[in-house]
């Protein structure tokens, strides 16, 4: 206690007892606060980082070559629709097509149409072309684009017979086209020209006639330019691209919808078409089923392409004709006047077979040339074996074989297989002994297929003075 008047203790009254704690408390807090600094802005760089790894534009490539065909149609429309349902900031369309149906076309069309996403459609590599069907795509998109050295147009209506069709089928295609461009704001006048006079330009012509949006030599230039574009997709939303540095995933086709597909290249239809009906009428010479089965299948196939491509009728009457001429001379033998008109038919057939006016649709002159040295190497060595083959005189009867000589093929014991001209026969031994392989023999008597033989006087030994041999 403390007494009463007496004076309260201060701090001198009270001397330190040792070093104080408040120092190391104040540094224990320092570097704690630094730690959560250095983990903050760690955190804050790896996120950022992670952030614009996620916001890297990214781009899905479709590839539209060949034929406009379902199979192309299907795969185009799908790929749209998979990018409209995810994160895409576009969808490029590279093209390389010499048309094809109409129907597919329209198809592939409404699909740019109603598209979300934008659709950027790019005629390339050099070389390349956006032809008929692919001149309507073209049309279409948001934003078209080409590669230097490639062209677009030649977009009139053909048919099977690669003929104009009815006015009517003109002016709908007329009708279509430029609204399609009208849309689009490019030169509907051109596109009209596409359609009535097959009037195909090149890239740069395209360019300043406003029927493209631009020229790039590659796809990561084509990205790079059109990047800050805004463009109008479906139900007229305004969009804007963002496209510089996207990365690029290409989407492929079906495997079995490709295999379809390829089959619908020009060369091929000439191959399956010529090549099927030589089949059917190998069939006819040679029945069984199976020559004519595989002719029968790729005469359709060749069919259903012609269906897609501008085919002439006169190439087809010259491959029929081909054929007939190749019938002729495998019915009257010899390298002669039905098969040089065979050879000239089928080669002429190939040229004419597609109509000129359209970019790239035809057959390749090596593969008119392959056919041709194929169709004279058969008859220089097929059709001369087989008419050797008429020259051998017939054998006869089987009773005319009784006297002839043969040779023993599989061992007689008794009952074996001897050679007679070339022709096997089953025989039995008439004395009943065996006879082994390569013993000559003459026949002496025949009993329904099976003839009778024997050993020739001066033939080898039988079986009955020599060692047991156990081969055949």
């Amino acid at each position: 206690m403390i007494a009463v008047g007496a004076q309260a203790p201060g701090p001198a009254d009270f001397p330190p007892q040792g070093p104080r704690c408040d120092d190391g408390r104040v540094k224990r807090r320092f570097f704690a606060q630094v730690l959560l600094v250095a983990v903050f802005l760690g955190v804050s760089v790896l996120g950022a980082s992670t952030s614009a790894q996620t916001a890297a534009p990214r781009v899905m490539e479709l590839k539209l070559t060949g034929v406009v065909d379902p199979f192309i149609a299907s795969y185009v429309k799908s790929g749209i629709g998979k990018a409209s349902s995810s994160s895409t900031a576009a969808v490029l369309i590279t093209i390389d097509t010499p048309g094809g149906l109409d129907s597919s076309m329209r198809q592939i069309v409404q699909a740019i149409l109603d598209s979300r996403v934008p659709v950027i459609c790019f005629t390339y590599p050099a070389g390349a072309r956006a032809a008929s069907a692919g001149t309507f795509i073209m049309m279409a998109c948001p934003v078209a684009a080409m590669a230097p050295g490639t062209n677009i147009g030649a977009a009139h209506p053909v048919g099977v017979s690669g003929a104009i069709e009815q006015e009517k089928v003109v002016n709908d295609a007329v009708a279509y086209i430029r609204s399609l461009a009208e849309q689009r704001g490019r030169n509907a006048d051109w596109a009209e020209l596409a359609v009535r006079n097959s009037v195909s330009i090149s890239a740069q012509e395209a360019l300043d006639v406003n029927v493209i949006d631009l020229i790039a030599p590659d796809v990561p230039s084509l990205l790079q330019q059109v990047n800050g574009m805004q463009v109008q997709v479906a139900h007229d939303v305004s969009v804007t691209l963002s496209t510089a540095g996207a990365s690029v995933e290409q989407v492929g086709m079906n495997p079995f919808f490709a295999f379809l597909h390829a089959l619908l290249d020009p060369n091929i239809a000439f191959i399956f078409f010529w090549v099927g009906l030589g089949l059917i009428v190998l069939e006819i010479f040679v029945p069984g089923g199976v020559l004519g089965t595989i002719g029968a299948l790729m005469l359709v196939c060749s069919v259903v392409a012609f269906g897609m491509l501008p085919v002439q009728l006169i190439g087809v009457a010259l491959l029929v004709a081909s054929v007939v001429f190749f019938v002729i001379e495998v019915k009257h033998p010899g390298i002669g006047v039905p098969a040089v008109g065979g050879v000239v038919c089928l080669v002429l057939g190939g040229v004419f077979l597609f109509d000129p006016s359209v970019p790239n649709s035809r057959v390749s002159p090596w593969i008119l040339v392959l056919v041709a040295l194929l169709m004279i190497a058969l008859f220089t060595v097929v059709v001369q074996s087989a008419r050797r083959l008429r020259t051998v005189p017939p054998v006869g009867t089987v009773d005319d074989l009784v006297g002839s000589e043969a040779t023993v093929i599989r061992r007689l014991h008794p009952q074996g297989v001897v050679r007679i001209n070339a022709e096997e026969w089953t025989a039995v031994s008439a004395s009943g002994e065996h006879l082994h392989k390569e013993t000559r023999v003459r026949v002496t008597g025949v009993e329904g297929l099976k003839l009778n033989v024997e050993p020739l006087v001066d033939g080898t030994p039988s079986e009955a003075a020599t060692p047991e041999r156990s081969e055949d």
